[in-house]
């Protein structure tokens, strides 16, 4: 079976707070990188995406949650939108 026609799922890409401060760049692969200020990859992990929630294990065990609501993710008290 060939991989070459599956798209990614919506919700992969780089999404940032307002101010870009913080940018979550969710990985087609399952990963994540994120960024904060001028730290690149200050956290990197595995998320998992079920409907409109999605669950982050950072790479030293650490857990958090958050959801998408009207294309906007709700994470950690933090807002983040998707990067135009």
């Amino acid at each position: 079976m060939s991989t070459q026609n599956v798209k990614p799922h919506p919700y992969v890409g780089m999404w940032v707070t307002k101010d870009g401060y913080i940018r979550h760049e969710l990985l087609p692969t399952g990963r994540y990188d994120e960024a904060r200020g001028k730290r690149k990859s200050a956290y990197q992990g595995q998320y998992t995406l079920v409907g409109d929630h999605i669950e982050y294990v950072d790479d030293t065990g650490f857990r958090a949650d958050g959801d998408f609501r009207d294309s906007v993710l709700y994470h950690a008290g933090m807002v983040l939108y998707r990067e135009k």
